[in-house]
């Protein structure tokens, strides 16, 4: 897996891992001030590990926001 990543990606990968986004709202603009990138590298990154990596991420809308839960 870790070499078909970009490094945005694996490190995004592994922050969303360590977080409890499944739980706490998603916010696109807080990752792209983390990571230091503009939202739509961020937006990008995360529809790239959708494919990439389809069987150890979700995607969802719960409650009004969306979540990201990554195993």
């Amino acid at each position: 897996m870790a070499a078909e990543l970009t490094e945005l990606e694996a490190r995004l990968f592994e922050w969303l891992r360590q977080s409890d986004f499944h739980l706490t709202p998603w916010s696109t603009e807080d990752a792209a001030k983390i990571f230091e990138v503009e939202d739509d590298a961020v937006y990008e990154a995360i529809a790239s590990l959708t494919k990439k990596v389809p069987d150890r991420i979700q995607v969802f809308y719960k409650n009004g926001s969306l979540h990201i839960a990554v195993e």
